[in-house]
């Protein structure tokens, strides 16, 4: 097989990467299609195989595998067409789910809207109380059984869940995470009830300690699986009938592929993929520039997104947030904000000028676009400053109505405010550039670490338009966009980098230092684990990695703290450091001298990643070398790069001109055939030896912001 391929479907385009074994990529975008999400990825290869001269079927039947970000899963839960969906726990733990154990009232807020207790509210009800059954059963937190299992009482259950039309079935027993058997054998009879069932157990997909978010994560798997397996195997099947003769893997929010078969078991891994694929990108790019902190800024049609690299791995969190429910699963930490190309501008009732969180999406489209779009977006006000040209959006694919953008920054902005046109679009931008500044400095800050130590890289479509001005106070080390064929669709690259990735854990509350020996047990029983999932994906990898860490908290705290825990046996010695490093992350994440040794420490869950590297991971080429430093420029047009300078005269200079080595001075813009790349009077922006274009403040003109870098 030749080509890997990279799929990550956006609110409003879908984009395609192909990598071939001499490192060549190419890449190509098609209009997202909501519904039907699977056509737009139809539609994307279509346009990548043209791109490259080939027809699908050559394309496809030179596959080695494709990785697909998908956006069904989180688009089922947020409109809610999920399955009917029945949930069985331990009798007299019913109302757990409804009584959300306080926390459903403020998971996922600020601290100001928590303070206002007397405007919180709980989230809707995941299921409705009528298809909530008890189990007749008892497991205490020792793993023995105190009651056994009630089949009769069980299967009448399961007979009137089947009446009210549940297609899905949650079950989430007490204590099952010490001990599944009696989840195993609800399983045994649901299957031989009603074997076209889909059944989720909490010790599977969640063998945490703390009953509500184990039973939401449980739950909210069982809603989506179907949704997940229904999408898949038909874009599946018509994939092969294209002529696919490799796996389609599915990215996780872990960071991390799985083959598509298995993905709807574990449908709730998959919510963040569509978030991730940047962070994979930054990753494996990192890897090849000796980048091992890095900042991921992606801001495409729909979405600003934020993830971070530390050390050369993704920063992961052990649970994430949506709608106020917590689902226990490990993610890499994405933060996401409703500010991309298509965010539309409006007022409020005072008149206060407000970017997103709406979007013109795929359809209509920002007024631009000229397909019925009537609300002004940022790729509007973009166009109006004269930073995007109109005729080359896309390589010149699509031509932008000036005169559009125009009226409809006009008509919804600067008349009701009394500003011209000019000055409206240059508030759409700077609205633009400080909310999503603003993004990036509480994730980086507020997670204890120092955005001097980092590289930003800015991708996406319009990120590279914006990274200047939302990097230009942090300090970073400098501003890369990852050029080539990459910057827009990095996030594909990035699936296309992805390896296969499983996780297994375990909670077994214990005081540190603990006994070595039943932590190595623990820890030894996961990676057994781990490797046996690996295998059930069917795959043949390069070689297999695994790596340990631990929920570690303060004795009495509420919340814990993902600590490392070394490979092999574990020692007294060893088990010491685990005290350590955890102390060492909690001061960096909360302050020196936050913590409180003498309370004592807590090891709750144990945690184990198991990657399957893949054989096949694409570098960026090298770029060809520039004869000089100075590039030849291209074009002068009048364009407004940063309010506080105005309009000026800016050097437009093509991308596909540029060689390793050129340097040219700001105020410039730099036309790709994808994107558009922004830099402001006072940067400077290199090309390096794979094409990319770093971004790095002079010091003489840097806006009051000391340094040699940001």
């Amino acid at each position: 097989m030749v080509y890997v391929l990279g799929i990550d479907v956006g609110g409003t385009f879908t984009d395609a990467v192909a990598a071939d074994l001499d490192g060549n990529l190419y890449s190509a975008k098609a209009p997202s299609t909501p519904p039907d999400f699977g056509q737009g990825v139809l539609d994307s290869i279509d346009a990548l195989s043209a791109s490259m001269g080939v027809s699908t079927a050559e394309l496809l039947g030179q596959t080695s595998y494709i990785a697909h970000g998908t956006t069904s899963t989180l688009n089922a839960l947020v409109t809610g067409a999920v399955a009917t969906t029945g949930f069985i726990t331990t009798k007299g733990h019913r109302d757990a789910i409804f009584i959300m154990n306080i926390e459903g009232r403020y998971a996922g807020k600020g601290a100001e809207e928590i303070q206002a207790v007397k405007r919180t509210r709980k989230p809707k009800a995941l299921v409705p109380k009528r298809q909530v059954k008890e189990a007749v059963e008892r497991i205490d937190l020792n793993g023995s059984v105190v009651v056994t299992l009630d089949e009769e009482a069980l299967r009448a259950d399961v007979r009137d869940l089947l009446e009210q039309g549940v297609t899905s079935i949650a079950v989430s027993l007490l204590w099952s995470f010490r001990n599944p058997s009696h989840e195993h054998r609800v399983r045994e009879i649901i299957e031989e009830m009603a074997p076209e069932v889909f059944v989720v157990l909490s010790s599977d997909i969640s063998p945490r300690i703390r009953e509500y978010p184990r039973s939401v994560t449980t739950l909210l798997n069982a809603q989506v699986g179907p949704m997940l397996r229904d999408y898949l195997a038909p874009l599946q099947a018509e994939l092969e009938n294209r002529g696919l003769e490799g796996p389609l893997l599915i990215m996780q929010g872990s960071g991390g592929t799985i083959a598509a078969a298995e993905a709807p078991k574990v449908a709730i891994t998959t919510i963040g993929s569509v978030l991730t694929g940047g962070v994979a990108g930054a990753r494996k790019l990192g890897s090849q520039l000796g980048h091992e902190n890095i900042i991921s800024t992606d801001i495409g049609g729909t979405t600003f997104l934020v993830g971070m690299v530390v050390d050369g791995e993704p920063v992961m969190e052990s649970s994430t947030v949506l709608d106020q429910y917590r689902i226990s699963t490990p993610m890499a930490k994405v933060a996401t904000i409703g500010s991309g190309g298509g965010a539309i501008a409006s007022l409020d009732a005072n008149n206060n000028l407000h970017v997103g969180p709406r979007s013109a999406g795929a359809k209509p489209g920002p007024a631009c676009f000229g397909m019925g779009g009537e609300e002004p977006t940022v790729t509007d006000a973009n166009l109006v400053l004269g930073i995007l040209n109109p005729d080359y959006f896309l390589g010149g694919a699509k031509t932008l109505d000036v005169e559009k953008a125009r009226a409809a920054i006009a008509t919804h902005i600067g008349d009701p405010l009394g500003l011209s046109v000019e000055d409206a679009a240059a508030a759409i931008f700077e609205i633009q550039n400080a909310q999503t500044a603003d993004l990036v400095r509480t994730e980086v800050v507020g997670a204890g670490f120092d955005p001097r130590d980092f590289m930003i890289y800015a991708f996406g479509g319009s990120g590279p338009i914006h990274c200047a001005a939302y990097g230009r106070d942090l300090r970073s080390q400098g501003i890369l966009v990852p050029l080539g064929p990459t910057s827009s669709t990095f996030s594909a690259y990035g699936l296309a980098n992805a390896d296969v990735l499983v996780t297994a854990e375990r909670s077994d509350p214990m005081a540190l230092p603990a006994d070595p020996a039943r932590l190595t047990k623990h820890l030894q029983e996961l990676e057994a684990e781990v490797r046996e999932q690996l295998e059930a994906q069917g795959l043949t990898y390069k070689e297999i990695r695994t790596s340990r860490e631990a929920d570690v908290r303060y004795t009495a705290q509420i919340w814990e703290v993902p600590t490392p825990i070394p490979d092999g046996e574990l020692t007294e010695e060893s088990v010491r450091g685990i005290v350590d490093a955890f102390e060492d992350r909690y001061s960096t994440l909360y302050g020196s001298g936050t913590g409180f040794a003498d309370a004592g420490v807590q090891a709750i869950t144990y945690r184990v990643y198991g990657v399957g590297v893949l054989p096949y991971k694409p570098d960026l080429p090298q770029a060809a070398e520039a004869q000089s430093h100075s590039p030849e420029v291209k074009t002068h047009r009048r364009a407004m790069l940063d309010a506080r300078a105005g309009w000026q005269q800016v050097a437009v200079y093509a991308y596909t001109a540029l060689a390793a080595g050129h340097v040219l001075e700001g105020p410039a813009i730099i036309e790709a055939p994808s994107t558009t790349v922004v830099v402001p009077g006072g940067a400077t922006a290199t090309v390096d030896r794979l094409g990319n274009v770093v971004i790095t403040y002079r010091e003489e003109k840097n806006h009051g912001v000391p340094g040699s870098g940001l």
